[in-house]
Formats: structure tokens, C-alpha cells, sequence
């Protein structure tokens, strides 16, 4: 009965001991997880840096373009002395517009060559301090009297974002994502059977239907971890 009794108590003192063995090493295992977490959040907080010189302008404003295509791409914007230049030559059919340092968040855009006369008169106007109405109503008539053309199917491409951070090693803005825009002049939801608003997340839609500003707007959702 003894040796029973002995035999019992043995056995409880092992199952103590690897309950106790394995207790430490799951407290063991969290902690270096946890210390691994740590150590990769500091690495990518480390990574990340301010949009604050032209190469960095440069740099973000061409992931708004197709990753194919941003060797080519003319990048066009304020420079960091806050004048509007040329910030890089390009040869392809895109030109990028750089983010504006001395506007709040981040905010770059590709769009087809054959756009520019667009862009160009909107930012004239601008400069001449037109409202965005006035700008609308103003090239709605240049349109209409054949003083300024937009083809239909030229494209914008729009990387933006609330943070100006960016990694110096994929040229990436923190928290940025995409949102494109397809110009169709004068289309309408009856003319291309798009909704005048998004039925949902993801989905195509026309705005500004029946003007020279019409465009089909997609905005992609956000992708973890961009």
C-alpha cells in the first residue's frame, strides 16, 4: 500500500515539474515573440523617413505610375525651393505630377501625356485664383468651342494618403493607396450603364456625367500592410 501511495506522490511531483517546465517555456516563447514584434515594428519605424528633398518627390510620384512604365515617366511639380519644374525628363507616354511639400498630406498622380493641356489650363487658372467651379465652367466652354480637347479613355492615376513618411527602399508612402480615373467626355450612367455612385466598395462609377468632365472614378481598396 505504502509503495502505492509512493508511487502516487511520484508521479503527481512529475506532473508538477513539467507543468511548471512548460509554463516557463510558453512564458519563455511569448516573450521572445513579443521581443521579435518589437523588434521588427523599430525596423520599420527606423525605415520610414519625410518626403523632404526632390529625390524623395520624385521617387514617391512615380509609384503613382505602372510599376512597367515609371523608368520613362516625366515627373512635373514643386520642388522642395517651392518652384514648379521639370524634376525629371522623361520618354514614355506618362507624366507624373509630385507630391506639393508646402500642402498637407501626400498627394502624387500619373496621368497620359495627352492630358497635359488639361492639367496645364487647370493649373492656370488656379494660379490666376480661380474657384474649382469657376475652373470647371471655364474649361467646360474651352471644351465646347474646341479651344482645349480631352480624348476620351486617357487615364489618371492618384497614389495619396494623410502621411507624408515614406521608405527610402520601395519609394512607398505610408498608409497611401490608389484611386484611377478614366475620362469620358460627355458619358452619362445611360450611355455607359455605370452608376452615378458607388454601389459598393471597389466598384466603378461615373462622375460628372454629361460634362467635358466625365470620368469613370475607381478606387481600389486599401492593402494590408500599404
Amino acid at each position: 500500500m505504502k509503495r502505492l501511495i509512493t508511487a502516487f506522490v511520484f508521479t503527481g511531483i512529475l506532473v508538477s515539474c513539467n507543468s511548471t517546465d512548460k509554463s516557463k517555456n510558453t512564458t519563455q516563447e511569448s516573450s521572445e515573440i513579443e521581443t521579435s514584434m518589437d523588434s521588427i515594428s523599430n525596423e520599420v519605424s527606423i525605415q520610414l523617413t519625410e518626403i523632404d528633398t526632390d529625390d524623395a518627390l520624385i521617387a514617391t510620384a512615380l509609384i503613382a505610375a505602372p510599376k512597367e512604365s515609371r523608368s520613362g515617366c516625366k515627373v512635373i511639380g514643386y520642388n522642395m525651393a517651392g518652384e514648379f519644374v521639370t524634376l525629371k525628363e522623361g520618354d514614355n507616354e506618362f507624366i507624373c505630377l509630385a507630391d506639393n511639400p508646402n500642402q498637407d498630406g501626400f498627394s502624387a498622380a500619373c496621368y497620359h501625356k495627352d492630358l497635359e493641356p488639361f492639367m496645364a489650363r487647370g493649373r492656370e487658372l488656379k494660379a490666376e485664383g480661380k474657384t474649382g467651379q469657376e475652373i470647371f465652367n471655364i474649361r467646360e466652354e474651352e471644351v465646347k468651342s474646341g479651344k482645349l480637347a480631352i480624348k476620351t479613355g486617357l487615364t489618371l492615376h492618384i497614389y495619396y494618403g494623410a502621411k507624408t513618411l515614406y521608405d527610402p527602399e520601395t519609394s512607398k508612402v505610408a498608409g497611401a493607396q490608389y484611386r484611377y480615373v478614366v475620362y469620358m467626355p460627355w458619358a452619362t450612367s445611360e450611355s455607359t450603364g455605370l452608376p452615378e455612385a458607388p454601389m459598393a466598395s471597389n466598384h466603378p462609377w461615373i462622375m460628372d456625367p454629361g460634362t467635358h468632365k466625365a470620368h469613370i472614378m475607381i478606387s481600389p481598396l486599401k492593402v494590408d500592410g500599404e
